[in-house]
């Protein structure tokens, strides 16, 4: 299985946060606050197309983004989508008859 190239949000002992790339000991910069590490950490991983992870304060994973590199994309895009309109549809013909009533 081929290692994927990863860009993390981390807690800094020190205080603030860090961006730092997978495996590396020097964080490729450090941030007063998250919200601007994920910032720059998210313009870091777009440019050079690595998975983005966030760190909480207690260092679990809160959520990610791989920018369009997803190791494990959805089969079918499209059925996605379909199930998602139908769902709509479903929720709005509901709606429209409740009012009725």
């Amino acid at each position: 299985m081929a290692k994927r190239n990863t860009h993390h949000v981390v807690p800094n002992s020190k205080g603030g946060w860090d961006v730092k790339k997978g495996g590396a000991q020097r964080s490729s910069g450090h941030f007063d606050t998250k919200k601007e590490a994920e910032a720059a950490g998210r313009e870091i991983s777009r440019n050079q197309g690595t998975e983005f992870v966030i760190h909480g304060r207690d260092g679990v994973i809160q959520r990610s983004d791989s920018h369009g590199h997803d190791p494990n994309p959805p089969k079918d895009k499209d059925s996605k989508k379909e199930i998602t309109i139908r769902a709509f549809q479903r929720a709005y013909e509901s709606h429209n008859r409740d009012k009725k009533h």
